[in-house]
């Protein structure tokens, strides 16, 4: 059997290891993806998803082309590289840390992606991601990350090392700072960036108004659930890879990861049910990723223990942040600030009051680590913050970086790539059927998507409320038809006489199409019968009472029936009809134009003037229709025991 190299295996090993940690920092992409289209409104789904792709893609260019140098080269006081620009090496293992390393700068740019989501233009986020990752995080990562690593690449660079002429420790590095995979490095300055971000661009439009409160419902929950998930398994290689080798402490970073992000997960759920009496989706998202960045900062140095507190207090942290953001009416779609930079610095402190001074190795006290820590994160987060909003504050001026109003209302699928989603199609048409009325209008449909399944069925619903609101036009039109035939009726009921020798006058307007109101009259030679009456209720229903006593009064003033016995036959004729609780009011009378006297419906006679007559029916016919008037039952009845079918008298 040859003889096996060891140190050959081992070098395999963790290129190895790392290689495929790299992939699972990859797959976070995705999972930033799902989770940030999720959270966001369907009209602007696809341009969450492109942007997501887009960066990464700028973010690995940017970095080979002048990124990694600035990160990694030759030092120039501590604060930036100053070779290893297009970088390029024969070395296996560095080919490997340079892809290792390029994802970390795509998660980095990705972040600020998801606070901007909504109302950022296309080209406005690109600009943002060559600057995030071709100078802001570049430099920061030289302060802490930079070190003799790639001096061993070959042997010019080991002795200009060796000489002192080139040194590649950074200036935070050199006095002790520690964040192991980048809790501020990668998150942190990718909320600091975010921050400025929003800042600069603004809340999406109606987001804190009184209708929403501050709330917009995003077009997926399950699939940000998911996006969080992917990012929880790629997590363990973005902390485990960040190691360098497989080596013993590849375990306690994995576990200490894990537990973080479940604590995390169980804090949100807590707080929620606490606050809400529910699981809130949100508090759910927020909790195992403000766990999983709060804890990547010291995973290899700290217990299960510890790990399992930074865990909690970062989603306790997270949620307190995104509280106050609302309140700020500061408007981060996916929470990217609360879980990046607050769990971030958060994660990067606890590094110093958690981590075991022995493994961090950079022979300081307790308090020396807690202060570096500080230095470190203050430091970071004025360069990062401060630096990045005057950059896009400025190039705010001359090249806004937000969508107009109207193409935001529109949505920045259309506005910025011509493309729709179904959801969104649909949503636009429910919408546009809510405004019209219109139940023509079709969505579109798709037996294998969810919206497509959703617009499947609402068609179906359309075509049976169409239907069914054509049988009812059909119907409206019918009874329609027949309401204006009983007008015409209605009116023929009224008096069309030539009384141009006696002194009556009469107006019916009816308060609905068909009304219970009517007046008539008949004259003989020398006297006029006359009624004014109220038939109770309004309709159809009242007009055909209506039609029986017109019909009545006509009959008997014809043959010159006395009042009193008119109003009695009337009485019990309509008694008779079974109206159901309906009943007349009316003033029934005789008018004898020669002597001027008024019979009532008591049967005696007064006499009156011929003015003092008219002025009587003229009163009569202005009052109010549900007015009672005076009434008189048949002869011998008493005022306290009605006959049915008229109302009781008025007081």
């Amino acid at each position: 059997m040859e003889n096996v190299d060891l140190g050959s295996v081992k070098s395999f090993v963790d290129t190895l290891w790392v290689i495929d940690c790299a992939i699972l920092v990859f797959i976070m992409q995705a999972g930033f993806m799902c989770m940030e289209t999720g959270l966001s409104r369907h009209k602007n789904s696809i341009n969450v998803a492109l942007k997501n792709a887009a960066d990464f893609g700028v973010a690995v260019v940017i970095f080979w082309i002048f990124g990694f140098g600035l990160m990694f080269g030759n030092s120039y006081n501590g604060l930036f590289g100053t070779d290893l620009f297009l970088f390029k090496t024969d070395k296996a293992e560095y080919m490997v840390y340079f892809v290792f390393q390029a994802m970390f700068v795509a998660t980095a740019a990705t972040i600020i992606s998801g606070a901007v989501a909504e109302r950022m233009k296309f080209n406005g986020y690109i600009i943002i991601t060559i600057l995030a990752t071709g100078i802001i995080y570049p430099i920061v990562g030289h302060w802490a990350w930079s070190s003799e690593y790639l001096n061993n690449m070959d042997v010019e660079r080991q002795l200009l090392m060796i000489t002192g002429q080139i040194s590649t420790t950074g200036w935070l590095s050199s006095r002790g700072f520690v964040d192991f995979a980048g809790s501020t490095i990668v998150h942190s300055v990718g909320g600091w960036m975010a921050l400025a971000s929003v800042l600069v661009v603004g809340p999406r439009i109606g987001k804190y108004s009184k209708a929403n409160k501050g709330k917009f419902t995003g077009s997926s929950f399950p699939l940000a659930v998911l996006g969080t998930l992917i990012l929880w398994f790629g997590w363990f290689g973005f902390n485990g890879g960040s190691n360098g080798a497989m080596d013993k402490t590849v375990p306690l970073i994995l576990i200490n990861t894990f537990l973080a992000a479940s604590f995390g997960l169980l804090t949100g759920l807590g707080i929620s049910f606490a606050l809400f009496k529910k699981p809130d989706p949100y508090y759910v998202i927020l909790g195992p990723l403000a766990g999983l960045v709060s804890i990547t900062a010291g995973c290899n140095s700290m217990t299960s223990v510890t790990a399992i507190i930074v865990g909690i207090i970062g989603a306790v942290f997270a949620i307190i942040v995104n509280e106050i953001l609302n309140k700020l009416e500061i408007d981060d779609v996916v929470g990217a600030i609360p879980v990046h930079l607050a769990a971030g610095i958060w994660g990067t402190l606890a590094v110093g009051f958690f981590g075991d001074l022995s493994i961090l190795d950079k022979g300081l006290t307790r308090l020396e680590q807690v202060e570096i820590q500080i230095i470190g994160v203050v430091s970071i987060g004025l360069f990062a913050f401060v630096g990045s909003f005057v950059i896009l504050k400025i190039l705010n001026i001359f090249y806004p970086l937000r969508v107009n109003p109207i193409q935001e209302e529109l949505g920045l699928n259309i506005a910025e790539h011509n493309a729709t989603s179904v959801e969104h199609d649909l949503i636009s048409i429910l919408e546009k059927q809510s405004e019209t009325g219109d139940l023509t209008i079709r969505g579109p449909q798709d037996p294998f998507t969810a919206g497509g399944v959703i617009g499947l069925y609402y068609n179906k619903l359309m075509s049976k409320l169409e239907t069914s609101e054509i049988e009812k036009k059909k119907w409206r039109d019918r009874i329609t038809n027949e309401v204006k035939l009983a007008v015409k009726v209605q009116e023929n009921f009224l008096p069309k006489r030539n009384l141009e020798n006696y002194p009556v006058h009469g107006i019916n307007i009816a308060a609905r199409e068909v009304s219970g109101d009517f007046f008539s009259f008949y004259p003989h030679n020398e006297s006029v019968y006359f009624i004014i009456a109220d038939v109770a209720g309004k309709g159809i229903h009242a007009g055909m009472v209506m039609a029986k006593a017109s019909t009545l009064f006509e009959i008997m003033s014809r043959d010159q029936v006395d009042v009193d016995e008119m109003a009695f036959h009337m009485n019990n004729d309509l008694h008779l009809t079974k109206t159901g609780g309906m009943f007349v009011t009316s003033i029934i009378g005789n008018y004898n134009v020669k002597t001027g006297e008024l019979s009532t419906l008591r049967s005696h006679s007064q006499p009156c003037s011929r003015l003092t007559a008219v002025a009587l029916l003229l009163l009569v016919g202005r009052r109010r229709r549900d007015t009672s008037h005076a009434w008189s039952g048949p002869p011998g009845s008493t005022p306290t025991a009605p006959a049915p079918g008229l109302s009781r008298p008025a007081a």
